[in-house]
């Protein structure tokens, strides 16, 4: 595997980070700029939201541009806004930031992941995929306790100040790599004509529906876990299933799309009785995130492997686009079902029923 896709996961791993270390800071981000911690919340929903609605305009954008300059161009904003967030106390200002974060993460990845085939074999788009997806994964085992601590103890300007840094290491690093860009024999907007395709259209809907899963039970796991205090070893375990998952994924290929979610669906089902203990939680965590996180990030390289030849410009904002998605809807949609923290369990239900549905979903060729 080239050094430069680690490069490029390097730089998803502080994007991971700052995605989900808020969620452990929000009361002193309340506290520090005078809002609830209802309103502070605002800052994870917008940068969620920001993914979806950046992922297709970036890359139309960015396209503009050579894959060196935009990647470059997009890791500077990034870096750029953390700074102006660490250096703020006004909320607005802050919510703006994370808006303008969410957008050049959108972007990065959408350029990072359409580059792909060029920058491997055709056959090992799926492992690069999952390298650069495992930047994410090691963002919650690492980045997100990490940041949590070197916030809570230093203050949450501090996470900031550090993320801004690893981006800014990255970009420097990136600046001595060398992209082969894809030729523009037609404009850009043309490029999404590809999900008319059945294929990759249906493949689309299946990585929304399998990652829709996956965050429905991802963001009520802490609230089902007791006592309290295993909450962050809870978590952790999730991830480190997630790493498993998509390295595993990466070496298994495309063969882990068709199994995996069938498998999965089953695994959310035992889930939800296994979390009745503390233990069958833990094993559970482990499990699911393995599982969910493997299938997922296959799919992804399946987007961008079915979409790359006809749509190479904005193959991976198809992917990105799909993820968060799914990161959105089963969010949503568990909340609507887990009434309070007594059923968190039921979110497990729901992410069962995501993935029964791609399961059951048929990939014409």
């Amino acid at each position: 595997m080239p050094p430069l896709i680690f490069l490029l996961a390097a730089a998803v791993f502080a994007q991971g980070t700052s995605e989900f270390v808020l969620s452990g800071l929000l009361p002193q981000i309340a506290a520090g700029t005078g809002v609830s911690i209802g309103t502070a919340g605002l800052l994870t929903s917008l940068f969620a939201a920001g993914m979806v609605v950046g992922a297709p305009v970036l890359a139309m954008l960015g396209s503009k541009l050579p894959r060196k300059m935009a990647l470059l161009t997009f890791l500077g904003l990034f870096s750029a806004v953390h700074i102006v967030g660490a250096l703020t106390t006004d909320f607005p200002l802050l919510l703006a930031t994370r808006a303008l974060a969410a957008f050049a993460n959108a972007g990065f990845l959408a350029v990072a992941l359409a580059a792909l085939p060029a920058l491997v074999p055709e056959d090992a788009v799926g492992r690069a995929a999952s390298v650069l997806l495992s930047g994410v994964t090691l963002a919650c085992i690492v980045g997100v306790p990490a940041g949590t601590l070197l916030g809570q103890h230093a203050g949450w300007q501090a996470a900031f100040w550090a993320i801004a840094a690893i981006t800014a290491a990255a970009a420097i690093a990136l600046t001595t790599a060398k992209f082969d860009n894809p030729p523009a024999t037609s404009p850009v907007y043309r490029e999404w004509r590809v999900l008319t395709r059945p294929r990759v259209r249906a493949t689309v809907v299946k990585g929304v529906l399998v990652n829709g899963g996956t965050f429905a039970a991802f963001t009520y796991l802490g609230t089902m876990t007791a006592p309290p205090g295993w909450v962050p070893v809870v978590l952790a375990v999730f991830g480190v299933g997630s790493f498993v998952g998509v390295t595993v994924a990466g070496k298994a290929g495309p063969r882990i799309v068709k199994a995996g979610t069938a498998v999965l669906t089953a695994v959310w089902v035992a889930a939800f009785f296994a979390a009745q203990s503390l233990p069958g939680l833990v094993a559970s965590a482990l499990v699911t995130g393995a599982m969910a996180f493997g299938a997922g990030s296959a799919l992804i390289a399946a987007i961008v492997t079915s979409a790359s030849e006809d749509a190479p410009r904005v193959a991976g904002a198809i992917a990105t686009t799909a993820f968060n998605l799914g990161a959105v809807a089963g969010p949503a949609v568990a909340g609507a079902v887990v009434l309070d923290a007594a059923h968190a369990r039921a979110a497990f239900w729901v992410s069962a029923a995501f993935t029964a549905a791609a399961m059951f979903l048929r990939v014409k060729k």
